[in-house]
C-alpha cells in the first residue's frame, strides 16, 4: 500500500558533454556508431508489448549515405491500428490504477537510463538516422529527452499539489484525471527528444498513447520505445505504430475514443487533422484536446547598434545548425544598411570555414538534409533565387544528392521584403537577408510582424535598450519564443518553454505545466462533514 507523499526536488538540466578528442564519451560514441552501422535491424510494430510484423516494409536509411540501409521496419495497416486502439483502451484501465508515484518512477528511471547506459545508443541512432553531428545529437537525444522525462515528472507533482481551499466542515479536493480515451502522438523527424516527449507527456499524466513516428525517424524512435520498456513502462501504455501517415491518421481520427492529439509537424497536416476532427465532432465521446507545434518563418532583426560578431554568430548558428531543419531556425534577417558591409564580409568569411559531410566525421559542422523530398523542396527555392526573382545568392547555392542529400549553406540577398523566400517556410539551410535604411527601424518591426503567417521564434540583436524595448513590444505576437542578443534556436526545457502561435501551433509550451494540463480532466470533490438536515434557510423564518 503506497500511502506516502514523496517530495521531488526541481530537476537540473542534464549536462551537455563536449565530445572532445580522446574523451571517454567520444570513444563510446564512435564505438556505438560502428556497432549500429554493422547491425541491420528489423523493426516491428509494438502493440500491447508484443512485436507485430506485417510484411509491408519500409526502409531506414542514412541521409548522408542514402544507399546505406540501417533497418527495415514493418508498417501498420488498418488491422494493426484497430488492435493498437483496443490495447490502448485496455491498458488505460490498468495504467489508471497506478499511483502517480509509480507512474513517475518509471519516467525518472528512463531519464537515468538515458543519461547513462542508453546515452551513446540514442545519440548514435540520431546521428545515423537523422544526420546530426555529435553535438546536435547530444543536446537533442540525450539531454533534452532526459530533461523532458525529469521536468514533466516534476511538473506533474506540482499539478497534483494544486488543491482548492476548504472551509470549516468541508473538505474540498481536486482530482486530475487522465482523459477518457487515448492520445494520438504524431512525431517529427528532426528531434528525437520531441519524438519521445509527445507520447510520454500524456502518459505521465495517466493517459495511453498511440505513437506514429515520422517515417524518416523510425530508427531512433524504436530505440526510445525499447528504453521505455527497460524502464518498466507497462505493455500497451504506448503502442508503437509506424506507417503511412494519411492511412493511419484517417483510421485513428475516425475512432470515437480519440481523446487528444499531440502533434509536431507541418502546418498543412495539422490543419487537415483539425478539420477532420471538426467534421467528426459529434461522434467523439469527449471533445479531443488538440495540441500542436507546426511551422515557422523565424527572424533576426538587427539594429544599427548590433555587435557584428554576435549578429553573425546568431545568423550562422541559427540558420545552419542541423541544416536549418529546426522549426526555430533563422530563415529571414533584416539588417541595417550602415552595418551591412561589415556583416556581409564577416558572414561570408565564417561560412567559408564550414565543412559539410557525414556526422561520423566530427569536424563537419553541417550534414545532410533528411530525404529526397526535402532536398528537392529546398533546392527549388535556391533555383528560384538563381533565376533572379528580386534576389541574388551571395553565398552557397550548390547541392549534390549523388551520395547523400547535401546542400551548401545558402545566403540570399533580396530587395523585396515580401519575396517568396522571405515568407514561405523552407526548412533547410537557406537564409534570406533584406537590407533596410536604419532610420526605418520601427517600420521594419511592423514589416517583420506582418510578413509571415507564423509566430514561432525570433530575435533582436541590439546594444540599444530603447530599440530592444520597441522590438519586444512590436513583435509580441510574432514569436512565442523571443530572444535578445542570441540566436532564436536551442530552447532548453525548464528555461525557455517552447512553442508559438498563429500558424505555428497552439503554443502549449512543451515541457511545462501548461502542456501537461492539456492531458488531464479535473474533477472537483466536495465532502461535507456537517451536512444540512433541513431544507429551510434562516431568512425564511417569520418575524
Amino acid at each position: 500500500m503506497n500511502n506516502s507523499i514523496p517530495i521531488f526536488d526541481e530537476p537540473t538540466n542534464e549536462p551537455v558533454l563536449n565530445y572532445e578528442p580522446e574523451s571517454k564519451e567520444r570513444k563510446n560514441l564512435i564505438q556505438k556508431l560502428k556497432e549500429l552501422k554493422n547491425k541491420e535491424l528489423e523493426i516491428p510494430i509494438i502493440i500491447g508489448g508484443k512485436e507485430v510484423k506485417t510484411g509491408n516494409i519500409g526502409k531506414c536509411v542514412m541521409p548522408h549515405e542514402h544507399n546505406y540501409i540501417l533497418a527495415y521496419y514493418h508498417k501498420a495497416g488498418e488491422k494493426e491500428v484497430q488492435l493498437a486502439i483496443e490495447n490502448s483502451l485496455k491498458a488505460r484501465k490498468i495504467w489508471d490504477e497506478f499511483s502517480w508515484v509509480d507512474r513517475i518512477s518509471i519516467f525518472k528511471k528512463a531519464a537515468d537510463l538515458l543519461s547513462t547506459k542508453w546515452r551513446s545508443t540514442l545519440n548514435a541512432a540520431t546521428m545515423l538516422c537523422q544526420s546530426k553531428n555529435a553535438y546536435q545529437a547530444e543536446i537533442d537525444a540525450a539531454c533534452e529527452l532526459t530533461d523532458f522525462f525529469r521536468f514533466n515528472s516534476y511538473y506533474a507533482t506540482k499539478i497534483y499539489l494544486d488543491q482548492p481551499k476548504s472551509v470549516e466542515g468541508v473538505w474540498n479536493r481536486m482530482e486530475y484525471r487522465p482523459l477518457e480515451g487515448f492520445i494520438f502522438a504524431v512525431t517529427p523527424f528532426n528531434f528525437t527528444s520531441i519524438s519521445g516527449n509527445l507520447p510520454t507527456a500524456p502518459a505521465i499524466m495517466g493517459n495511453t498513447s498511440l505513437w506514429k513516428p515520422a517515417s524518416s525517424a523510425v530508427y531512433s524512435a524504436y530505440f526510445v520505445i525499447k528504453l521505455l520498456q527497460e524502464a518498466g513502462l507497462p505493455d500497451g501504455v504506448i503502442n508503437f505504430i509506424p506507417g503511412d501517415g494519411s492511412k493511419i491518421g484517417d483510421l485513428v481520427l475516425d475512432d470515437p475514443n480519440l481523446a487528444g492529439i499531440h502533434f509536431t509537424g507541418s502546418t498543412s497536416t495539422f490543419q487537415n487533422m483539425w478539420k477532420k476532427i471538426g467534421n467528426n465532432i459529434d461522434k467523439y465521446k469527449s471533445y479531443p484536446r488538440i495540441v500542436g507545434e507546426t511551422g515557422g518563418k523565424d527572424f533576426v532583426v538587427a539594429h544599427e547598434s548590433a555587435n557584428i560578431n554576435v549578429l553573425v554568430s546568431a545568423l550562422i548558428r541559427g540558420a545552419f545548425e542541423y541544416q536549418g531543419q529546426k522549426c526555430s531556425a533563422v530563415s529571414r534577417a533584416y539588417i541595417p544598411r550602415n552595418i551591412w558591409a561589415q556583416v556581409k564580409n564577416k558572414l561570408i568569411e565564417d561560412l567559408k570555414d564550414i565543412k559539410i559531410g557525414s556526422p561520423e566525421d566530427f569536424s563537419n559542422f553541417m550534414n545532410a538534409v533528411i530525404d529526397k523530398k526535402a532536398f528537392d523542396k529546398i533546392t527549388s527555392y535556391i533555383e528560384y533565387a538563381k533565376n533572379g526573382h528580386d534576389s541574388e545568392i551571395i553565398f552557397g547555392g550548390n547541392y549534390d544528392d549523388s551520395i547523400g542529400y547535401f546542400i551548401e549553406p545558402t545566403v540570399i540577398l533580396t530587395n523585396n521584403p515580401k519575396s517568396k523566400t522571405m515568407q514561405e517556410e523552407i526548412f533547410g539551410p537557406v537564409l534570406t537577408v533584406y537590407v533596410y535604411d536604419p532610420s526605418d527601424f520601427e517600420k521594419i518591426l511592423k514589416l517583420c510582424d506582418e510578413t509571415s503567417p507564423y509566430g514561432l521564434t525570433g530575435a533582436i540583436i541590439s546594444q540599444d535598450r530603447d530599440a530592444i524595448i520597441k522590438a519586444e513590444r512590436e513583435l509580441a505576437n510574432a514569436a512565442g519564443n523571443f530572444y535578445i542578443n542570441d540566436k532564436p534556436t536551442g530552447a532548453v526545457v525548464g528555461q525557455q518553454p517552447f512553442g508559438g502561435s498563429r500558424a505555428s501551433g497552439t503554443n502549449d509550451k512543451a515541457g511545462t505545466i501548461i502542456n501537461l494540463l492539456r492531458w488531464v480532466s479535473a474533477r472537483a470533490i466536495k465532502e461535507n462533514f456537517v451536512p444540512a438536515e433541513d431544507f429551510r434557510y434562516p431568512f425564511m423564518k417569520e418575524e
